[in-house]
């Protein structure tokens, strides 16, 4: 007789999420930028991801960037007044992002309607 193995199925690995600040769409760690505050009260970016202080996420998209810093998005996560000089760093950050595809949608679509579909009008 021959022996079945039983096979487990893999696990697949945990992907950390994490939610833009901006448009608030859950995404990977990995696919979002990272911006720190750091003991000493200065906001960077933070391209390692492991720069000690309180830490919040961007996507990598224009339009967030331009939202988070026009909404001030940023000062009201870190609780704090983003100096002129660190305000500066993040300008030229954004300066070096791509214009957002006009194809692509900017957040979630909306949510299909539930329910039966109207029937079809019968006195044709």
């Amino acid at each position: 007789m021959m022996k079945t193995a039983n096979k487990q199925p893999q696990k697949q690995k945990h992907l950390p999420l994490r939610t833009c600040i901006a448009c608030r769409e859950n995404k990977p760690k990995r696919e979002l930028l990272r911006i720190v505050r750091t003991p000493d009260g200065h906001v960077l970016i933070d391209a390692t991801g492991k720069k000690s202080g309180r830490g919040a996420y961007l996507c990598a998209r224009l339009s967030c960037w331009q939202k988070a810093l026009k909404e001030h998005r940023i000062e009201q996560v870190f609780e704090t007044v983003i100096s002129d000089e660190d305000r500066q760093g993040l300008d030229d950050y954004v300066a070096t992002l791509p214009t957002d595809d006009p194809g692509l949608p900017a957040s979630k679509p909306a949510k299909a309607k539930k329910g039966r579909p109207k029937a079809a009008d019968a006195t044709s």
